[in-house]
């Protein structure tokens, strides 16, 4: 199934498994359907089975959503308490659509917590009190999160059978196109590692000492911790530290550092290989993006960092944030960068690498040799430290629920593709409708279309509602109140307005009152080479604050 065949089932607001192999698209798929809801006026409820992957979605642990918390297993006096929480009650009942994010690494216990307490809250018996679920993950990946052994899968849950999704199965390749790499995940996915598929594999074992310029991928979270920690002792000079900000409620706040790629302290130093963990609004880099620490900006001291491909980029400090309802409800800030010389396989999920060197001597769980290869792009930036029996295996239970999987997507595709454009837009807007939605008018994939998503036609709900505030109010600070939204935050959307092409002068020029002050800023803009802040920031003395800057960086574009 393509992405747009999935985007176009998710929008008649079935309840849908939406899974796929690593690079097919899924996270892609459920950002798109998230916008598109946005856009109709629906805000979806976004979680994840861990706080990794809701960093990854602007969301939160189902855990903390559902008010279980660490528990994976309740009793009826431990629903009944958490059922009288008054946030979480409030939450639920509000909600209306359920998104959750890496489905595999959430036991079936913990997805039967989570389905009493919203049916308790509810006052409804059907499964999560009658909220549209959207369960997205690769069962072929990390197993579940448990604290006891060998927790049960969702799937096998009496929830998971109560809600019946539609299954859609992506089967589109975007971040590999290694034909001989392919094969070798396929085999790995099937269980059928043939004696061709480990000969290709041992041949990516490094013999003559890995490359020094790509980070390694470890089971273990000490051999990461030492790694580090010796790589950047090694080098001279003093080391810089950078402190995480944050704002919100203490618990989301907690739930985002930990799922942060970027640590709570980061500590770099010029030559330190670094790897960035988000994406650039503006293109530069993209989560996993690699390089090396070239030297700090005059006045902000912020790295410079230049990446693999030889450009020079100032990684000036980003936003993650927890979203509910619409507003933010919780956001650290911190430089998007961590130490590259080593990581955990289980942090390296979502990520795509141009090369890694991997250890996978110690692989203790089902799928992880599976996820760490295929966080690599092709064979040649492969290298292999080490691999035991377990890191080729896959779960067996897995290969054999595969193959109801995929037919089941087969059947849903043929189904829906049967159906009259007509009918199925009717569906949609009916699913609109019932919702409190309003159809959207133009700009996302329709149903008819083949292949991989494109919405540049169309904007985002939350940038179409950023514009607006910022068209109807006189500054910066009364946007960001009109939005419930942080100065930095408005600022982020207008630049990813103007890099979509979507934001004219006239939009956001009165934002700008001090006509001596934009000119002053222009003037050391043209006098300084590139568009970063830090040096108008300094040639200015710090006159004008880094909104004031990027606000006027805006007016030249």
């Amino acid at each position: 199934m393509t992405q747009a065949e999935a985007l176009s089932i998710l929008k008649t607001g079935a309840n849908v498994f939406l899974t796929g192999e690593p690079g097919s698209g899924k996270t892609h798929t459920v950002n798109a359907f998230i916008t598109w809801l946005r856009s109709c006026g629906i805000e979806p409820s976004v979680t994840a089975a861990t706080g990794i992957a809701a960093t990854h979605v602007s969301g939160m642990t189902l855990h903390s959503w559902s008010g279980i918390g660490i528990q994976d297993a309740l009793s009826p006096a431990d629903i009944d308490r958490i059922a009288s929480h008054e946030s979480v009650a409030r939450r639920i009942t509000k909600a209306k659509l359920l998104i959750i994010d890496e489905i595999s690494m959430l036991s079936a216990s913990t997805f039967e917590a989570a389905d009493a307490v919203c049916r308790e809250v509810r006052r409804d018996t059907r499964p999560f009190g009658g909220l549209t679920l959207i369960l997205v993950g690769d069962f072929f990946q990390l197993p579940p999160v448990s604290r006891g052994a060998d927790a049960a899968f969702a799937f096998t849950s009496e929830t998971w059978r109560a809600l019946n999704p539609i299954t859609c199965y992506l089967t589109e390749q975007y971040r590999q196109d290694d034909d001989v790499f392919l094969s070798v995940l396929s085999a790995i996915r099937e269980g059928c590692v043939e004696e061709l598929q480990y000969e290709v594999l041992m041949r990516r074992q490094v013999t003559d000492g890995p490359p020094a310029d790509a980070p390694r991928l470890f089971s273990h979270n000490a051999d990461v911790d030492r790694l580090n920690a010796e790589a950047l002792a090694a080098l001279p000079g003093a080391s810089r530290k950078f402190l995480m900000r944050s704002s919100g409620k203490e618990t989301l706040v907690e739930a985002l550092k930990r799922g942060c790629l970027s640590p709570e302290v980061l500590e770099v130093k010029e030559g330190a290989r670094a790897m960035f963990t988000k994406n650039s609004p503006q293109g530069k880099f993209v989560n996993g993006t690699l390089g090396t620490v070239v030297g700090f900006a005059p006045g902000s001291a912020l790295p410079i960092v230049e990446t693999s491909t030889g450009r020079t980029v100032e990684a000036e400090p980003m936003e993650w944030q927890i979203e509910e309802n619409g507003k933010v409800r919780a956001t650290v800030t911190q430089v998007p960068l961590r130490l590259a010389y080593a990581m955990t396989v289980h942090k390296s999920q979502g990520l795509s690498m141009d090369a890694a060197v991997i250890d996978l001597s110690r692989a203790f769980e089902y799928g992880q040799g599976y996820v760490a290869l295929s966080r690599v792009r092709r064979l040649d930036g492969l290298h292999l430290l080490g691999m035991n029996q377990r890191a080729l295996e896959v779960h067996p239970q897995i290969r054999e629920q595969d193959f109801s999987f995929r037919q089941a997507s087969e059947t849903a595709a043929e189904t829906f593709a049967a159906l009259p454009r007509a009918e199925l837009e009717g569906l949609q807007k009916q699913f609109v409708k019932a919702f409190g939605g309003a159809w959207p008018k133009e700009g996302f994939a329709t149903p008819a279309s083949k292949g991989r998503i494109r919405m540049d036609g169309g904007l985002p709900g939350r940038l179409a509602e950023t514009l607006q505030t910022v068209r109807d109010t006189k500054d910066l600070k009364e946007a960001a109140r009109a939005r419930g939204l942080a100065v930095s935050t408005i600022l982020r959307h207008l630049e990813e307005l103007n890099e979509l092409g979507q934001l004219a002068r006239a939009d956001f020029e009165h934002l700008f009152t001090d006509r001596r002050g934009l000119h002053e800023i222009r003037e050391a803009f043209r006098q300084e080479p590139g568009d970063t802040l830090s040096p108008v920031f300094h040639a200015l003395g710090g006159k004008y604050s880094f909104e004031t800057i990027r606000l006027a960086r805006l007016l030249r574009s």
